[in-house]
């Protein structure tokens, strides 16, 4: 031994070396099966591999679960946070289009007037009967075109052949006469031309003068257009009725009557036109609606979001009420009666033997005044025959 440690480490491994050598010579088999044992894993080695391998399936299976459940949670959150927006959205230009529909007067109407003459006077010569009468209906779909309180211009719109005729009668009156529903005359509006031609910076309210060189130059410039149909030889006069009429609440116009106060005016058709003269909202409205609606809706949904959160709010503050005081609350009046019944069964249960058997139509559940005076009765006679006992035996 002592040999072997001086030799070093190197001679110490080559005699180990040739010393396994020789008992794998004489034992060949043995040192085979170590050898197998070796290279080969055991079950147990499997079984621990299994264990580490499925280990980590199940961890990973719990995170893979995990993360579904929250994104699902996720995706139902957004889902339902995406379904109320779009539900105050909904019901929030739904209050916008409501409060327009309600709010805003009709801008414009316009009807066809049609002329007729009178055949209800004596003579049929007499001239306040030739003129041309029309009645024009101020109701569409049974329903008043003019708003209360809004300010409308009212005009006529006539067309007139440009004929000698036309031109010999000159200017003309034209009345206008509004009625409501009881017949009773609400407004009325005579107009002369000269007058409307100077409210409107024209001379006249009659067809613009032309000289016979001008028609014969004009009509010979537009003689193709002429004979084929696509133009007339007519001009178009218009006529203010009223320029900031304010209909009544309390008698609404319907009906308007307009009256041509000449009898040879020759006319090819003629229009009411009725405009609303929009200020305020309801200017901003009519001239900016993509905007007004923007803020209406909007504001309408900052409200409707508002008015949301304190209702949610007020059931989280409900539902966070402690639930023990709910309770006992709500369950008072029959804790209070099970009290008093199971105090009454104790009080029969000590006057029980002390009831006379006698009276048995007495109320066997007696006061709790008279039980504590019976007991108190009992314990001083049984006082008393004690001290009775003790001072005999001391004689």
């Amino acid at each position: 031994m002592v040999a072997l440690q001086r030799a070093g480490p190197e001679r110490t491994e080559t005699l180990q070396g040739g010393i396994s050598q020789h008992i794998s010579s004489f034992c060949p088999t043995e040192s085979k099966g170590l050898m197998e044992q070796e290279s080969h894993p055991t079950a147990e080695d499997f079984g621990e591999t299994s264990a580490i391998v499925g280990h980590a399936l199940m961890k990973l299976q719990d995170v893979v679960a995990v993360a579904v459940l929250r994104a699902r949670q996720t995706l139902l959150q957004g889902f339902t946070v995406l379904s109320f927006v779009l539900l105050l959205l909904c019901v929030a230009a739904f209050l916008y289009g409501s409060f327009y529909y309600s709010y805003m007067p009709m801008a414009t109407f316009s009807t066809p007037v049609h002329y007729y003459y009178r055949t209800d006077c004596d003579s049929p010569t007499s001239f306040p009967c030739s003129y041309p009468v029309a009645n024009v209906s101020l109701l569409r779909n049974k329903k008043h075109v003019l708003t209360f309180g809004q300010v409308y211009r009212i005009y006529l719109q006539l067309e007139m052949p440009d004929s000698p005729t036309n031109q010999q009668v000159g200017m003309f009156m034209t009345k206008t006469t509004c009625f409501s529903q009881d017949g009773g005359q609400v407004a009325a509006s005579t107009r002369s031309a000269s007058q409307l031609q100077k409210a409107s910076s024209s001379r006249v309210g009659m067809l613009r003068y032309r000289s016979d060189l001008l028609k014969t130059l004009g009509t010979l410039l537009f003689l193709p257009v002429f004979l084929s149909g696509a133009a007339e030889q007519k001009q178009v006069v218009e006529m203010e009725l009223f320029s900031e009429y304010v209909d009544d609440p309390y008698s609404p116009s319907v009906t308007a009557l307009i009256e041509i106060m000449s009898s040879k005016v020759q006319i090819y058709s003629s229009h009411l036109y009725v405009h609303a003269h929009f200020t305020g909202i309801r200017y901003l409205l009519f001239y900016f609606p993509i905007l007004s609606a923007f803020v209406g809706v909007f504001t309408n949904f900052i409200f409707l979001s508002f008015l949301f959160i304190l209702s949610y709010m007020r059931q989280l503050w409900k539902v966070g009420q402690n639930p023990e005081q709910v309770t006992a609350n709500r369950y008072q009046p029959e804790m209070m009666g099970n009290t008093n019944q199971l105090q009454e069964e104790e009080d029969a249960e000590l006057l029980g033997p002390l009831q006379n058997p006698g009276l048995g139509g007495e109320d066997p559940h007696l006061p709790l005044f008279k039980s504590s005076e019976l007991h108190n009765g009992n314990i001083a006679e049984q006082s008393e025959i004690t001290d009775s006992e003790v001072s005999n035996e001391e004689e």
